[in-house]
């Protein structure tokens, strides 16, 4: 009888294991083989009329940390090599000593990209509220996602699932310890099956407001009898 229960719990608890690698593995699986055919070089990739950078935090004085430096360095690359006409520069800015964007833009600033081609999204808290907000408050239909190889796959099914038609370059200007690289990875196997989740499932909103256009949509008005 307890050889019994011994080799019943064994299988239960071989069960239950199984089955949490699956709900961690085939979620990157699936974000993966959607990424597979959607990144390209920053030399070679399509043009579109907008990169889109996500936010990867701050150090204590306020400067972004180097994966952040990397992404905007790439969205540089972009503008520059007219890829791109704008920068969407997405992060968070919750508290008033913590403002992602303002930090990217100073960033981008410093490495040639004018004023006038950079937008903020001070409420990019997370790649599915920067995927959200670009389609419905900035209004856009196709982007440039900008972020490292381990969270491409995720950003970019997150924003195709959420109608913005999304091609993506890899940040990789930088290296970056191969402990660092595992930890991310480790992330994103608890990150993506959220992800799946909220795009597919709970579907939240997140902070919202009125639609601020990055390109104008107005038609101009001919006058009467005239020509523009």
């Amino acid at each position: 009888m307890l050889k019994k229960t011994f080799k019943f719990m064994l299988y239960f608890i071989l069960a239950v294991a199984g089955l949490i690698v699956s709900m961690l593995t085939i979620p990157r699986l699936i974000t993966a083989l959607h990424a597979s055919t959607r990144i390209d070089t920053a030399d070679k990739v399509n043009s579109k009329p907008v990169a889109i950078v996500f936010g990867a935090g701050l150090t204590r004085s306020g400067a972004p940390t180097r994966v952040l430096r990397d992404r905007v360095e790439t969205a540089a690359h972009l503008y520059s090599a007219g890829k791109v006409e704008k920068l969407l520069m997405s992060g968070d800015n919750r508290f008033v000593d913590y403002n992602e964007p303002q930090a990217m833009k100073d960033y981008a600033l410093s490495l040639g990209v004018p004023e006038e081609a950079i937008v903020l999204d001070y409420a990019g808290r997370r790649t599915y509220d920067t995927c959200y907000r670009a389609r419905e408050i900035f209004q856009l239909d196709e982007a440039i996602l900008v972020t490292q190889g381990f969270h491409l796959p995720r950003a970019l099914y997150t924003c195709n699932q959420l109608g913005l038609d999304a091609i993506g370059v890899v940040a990789e200007n930088h290296y970056f310890l191969k402990r660092s690289r595992a930890f991310w990875n480790l992330r994103e196997l608890i990150a993506t099956p959220v992800a799946l989740w909220e795009v597919h499932v709970s579907q939240p909103l997140p902070v919202l407001g009125d639609p601020e256009p990055i390109f104008s949509t107005e038609v101009p008005v001919i006058p009467s009898g005239g020509e523009l």
